[in-house]
């Protein structure tokens, strides 16, 4: 039993992160990269610990009298509310849709919890239930249930979207970073970049000769196609905090693989990868709000990539890589001279309050 001065029975227990390190929460913690994976592997895993949470993926499958499901949640702390191609409330749907998507789930239900500032414009809080609301009617799903809140004044930076959703696996397949296997082909549902260049120049008052605006779009009906396609899908995932180089540095290190990738086969739109080089960032490292990766078997790259190719939103899908034993863990790229380098997650920030 414990003491009466230690009700919770907590005396006995370390935090595991080094405290001396990292006494205090950085903007790099939440940004997808070395920090944001040092945190949920030493502190919330640890804590939370159990086989679907142990799956490192977009959201959890679990079963409910037989049926199979997938269940996720998100926030939503993006800066500004509105921004070219978007805005908070299209993103909170389509952000919780597509984690469901990346299941190999069929996206149902939603839930939303409203963090609202004193102060915040009823025009504002209108415009963004009402993008929302067409965000589910263009995804196919049903906000169900929600929660509302208010701070004070200053102290929430005007709105904050929580969302959860609940989505059905229709099919025997067990779409995870577990289920990669040495010689699966790596495919990219279309050009990366577009949504963290959007923000940076809405945020900052950038003007570049053409608009860059955002991919935020539902994944659900593409990575469907892949299965209705009969194409045996291993894993997916959708590029967001820290773009395409940190979703696959995860998946190589959930599977034990090596993920091998070119250069040359990466989509980037000039204007994106000329906004990238005058600000100083990798189209790797930046969020994407409706790209994903596919992992497939290389005997189903063909149908796989006619299925994809047939939805507007992963029209300009493409190969990008291969999977191999050795090196486990590890993800490397072929630049266009030859060269190879590791790719690696960021360890600071590159962009705060992405999504």
């Amino acid at each position: 039993m414990a003491p009466e001065s230690d009700p919770g029975g907590l005396a006995g227990l370390v935090c595991p992160i080094p405290i001396s390190q990292y006494p205090h929460v950085l903007l790099a913690h939440g940004g997808g990269g070395q920090l944001t994976s040092h945190l949920i592997e030493t502190l919330f895993v640890p804590a939370f610990d159990n086989p679907a949470l142990g799956a490192r993926h977009d959201g959890a499958r679990i079963e409910v009298g037989g049926a199979r499901l997938a269940f996720t949640t998100d926030s939503y702390v993006v800066r500004p509310l509105f921004f070219p191609g978007g805005d908070i409330g299209s993103l909170a749907v389509n952000g919780t849709v597509n984690d469901l998507a990346m299941c190999g789930a069929r996206p149902l239900y939603l839930s939303a919890g409203f963090i609202l500032e004193e102060g915040l414009a009823m025009e504002t809080l209108w415009r963004v239930v009402t993008s929302m609301k067409a965000a589910t009617e263009a995804a196919g799903v049903a906000l169900v249930t929600g929660d509302t809140k208010v701070v004070d004044r200053g102290k929430g930076d005007g709105l904050y979207v929580n969302t959860a959703g609940v989505g059905v696996v229709e099919h025997g397949l067990v779409v995870a970073p577990a289920s990669v296997r040495p010689g699966d082909v790596v495919l990219l549902s279309g050009d990366i970049g577009r949504h963290g260049m959007a923000i940076m120049a809405a945020r900052e008052g950038l003007e570049f000769e053409s608009a860059i605006e955002s991919d935020c779009a539902p994944l659900a009906a593409p990575a469907l196609a892949l299965v209705e396609a009969g194409v045996e899908v291993h894993c997916l995932r959708d590029l967001t905090r820290g773009g395409l180089a940190t979703a696959l540095v995860e998946i190589a290190r959930a599977a034990g693989l090596h993920v091998r990738i070119e250069e040359a086969g990466l989509p980037v739109r000039d204007d994106v990868r000329g906004a990238c080089e005058i600000l100083g960032f990798d189209p790797l490292y930046v969020a994407n709000e409706g790209r994903f990766v596919a992992f497939v078997p290389a005997a189903d790259e063909g149908r796989a990539l006619e299925a994809l190719q047939s939805h507007a939103v992963s029209a300009g899908a493409v190969r990008i890589g291969q999977v191999t034993a050795t090196p486990a863990g590890l993800v490397t790229l072929k630049s266009r001279i030859g060269a190879t380098r590791v790719v690696d997650m960021l360890s600071g920030e590159q962009l705060p309050r992405i999504c």
